[in-house]
């Protein structure tokens, strides 16, 4: 039986816990042609050269394997479209520009921003349900349930509905893992869970309609600036968008975040009494210790020569972001982790037009996260290191990480006062 490639073994979930010698590995070989016709490519200048490429294409129906794809979904159909980040221009960047306006800078900068205050009392809501116990599951106790709650509370989605947001987001990261069943297969699952998703999102536009409030899914109905409305097909999908992107990516995050931590307890005492260590820690996390870990949804809309190798048109690419981010021609002593870097231009949310359009609220919910859990969880130590891992490759993250305290510490300081000044939003 012929060896696994160093790409077969970084699928392969038995190295989830450390794909780190493999991505090394890998670079080595900056473009590398699989023999599916996949080009894998894994060092730094050359993933963010074709992340910056037009001739390098998002949406799947210019890969061959997705020709005869069917159209999108109609105006009022319960299924939902590609979303805009899985076109290419011109209608990604106007589909990008509706979706922007209303949810952060320059049109709308206060959006993220002013959920801090109700981040703070939520996360801490979650950290006082684990008084009194002595040993959680920081996934499902705490990274788990924070970013689907923030989600629903952006979109206005009513609280009694949250538990349905977090199946259709397990579902559709389900659908995203190259090592689960058959393309088609997750293909026939992705739309059945879009046609459950769309229908809901449609039915909740409408309420939208009807009594716009202060949420995500009323500005995009209410706005009016240029290229406006966006069609209620494109906003359900961007709305899922939101939903999948926005929650596994920065469940995964949360959790690296602590798990890296707790390995490095000088860093995490310094968090505890330099609050503003948060900004530059969270950086290095996303490069240290990425979420998404490959893009594999590009292919080439032409010839595109790549460190000596050319790409043919109409190849699949897999752009090895976690290599990148670890690239030492790149980043000096790139195993370390350290958040004092400077020039810390990692691909943790990629680069380019496909920036990932939920970074800015992964960030803040972070930089909320991982102080307040710092702060108050006394004494926490891993049960077990590494914790298990979910087998997906792209989105890298524990399925539970184990952790044995003393006491949780009450919350004193600017998050009691948060909590004092801003009722809870139920």
């Amino acid at each position: 039986m012929a060896q696994a490639s160093i790409y077969e073994q970084i699928l392969d979930p038995a190295n989830r816990a450390n794909p780190y010698p493999l991505f090394a590995e890998l670079r080595k070989t900056p473009v590398a042609r699989r023999p599916d016709g996949t080009y894998v490519v894994s060092t730094y200048g050359e993933i963010v050269a074709l992340l910056h490429d037009r001739r390098v294409s998002s949406d799947p129906r210019s890969h061959p394997e997705l020709a005869g794809a069917p159209p999108a979904p109609q105006e009022g159909s319960p299924g939902l479209p590609l979303p805009f980040i899985s076109r290419d221009p011109p209608e990604h960047d106007r589909l990008r520009e509706l979706a922007t306006r209303p949810f952060g800078p320059p049109s709308t900068p206060g959006r993220i921003e002013d959920m801090r205050p109700w981040l703070i009392e939520t996360t801490n809501d979650l950290i006082d349900n684990l008084a009194g116990r002595h040993r959680v599951d920081l996934v499902d106790d705490f990274a788990y349930p924070l970013p689907v709650t923030a989600i629903c509370r952006l979109l206005g989605v009513p609280r009694e509905d949250q538990p349905r947001f977090h199946h259709w987001a397990d579902a559709q990261v389900e659908t995203a893992d190259p090592t689960t069943g058959t393309f088609a297969e997750r293909q026939r699952r992705r739309e059945q869970i879009n046609a459950e998703l769309g229908a809901y999102l449609n039915r909740l536009a409408d309420a939208h309609t009807r009594r716009p409030g202060d949420d995500l899914i009323s500005g995009m109905l209410t706005d009016t600036g240029p290229h406006a409305p966006m069609s209620r097909a494109d906003l359900l999908s961007t709305c899922a968008l939101l939903l999948v992107a926005g929650h596994e990516t920065t469940v995964n995050l949360i959790t690296n975040g602590m798990l890296t931590l707790l390995r490095h307890p000088d860093v995490l005492d310094r968090l505890r009494h330099e609050p503003d260590l948060i900004v530059p820690l969270v950086e290095e996390l996303l490069r240290y210790e990425p979420p998404v870990q490959m893009l594999t949804s590009r292919s080439t809309l032409a010839d595109i020569d790549v460190a000596g190798t050319t790409i043919p048109e109409g190849s699949p690419l897999a752009l090895m972001l976690a290599a990148g981010s670890r690239d030492p021609n790149r980043f000096p002593d790139p195993d370390r982790f350290d958040p004092d870097r400077t020039d810390n231009v990692h691909l943790g949310y990629g680069s380019g037009i496909h920036y990932c359009y939920g970074a800015p609220l992964a960030r803040v919910e972070t930089q909320v996260a991982l102080p307040a859990l710092a702060r108050r969880l006394v004494n926490p130590r891993l049960v077990a290191d590494p914790p298990p891992y979910r087998p997906n490759p792209t989105l890298r993250g524990p399925r539970h990480l184990l952790v044995d305290l003393d006491a949780v510490a009450p919350a004193t300081g600017t998050e009691a006062r948060e909590r004092v000044l801003r009722p809870a939003h139920r």
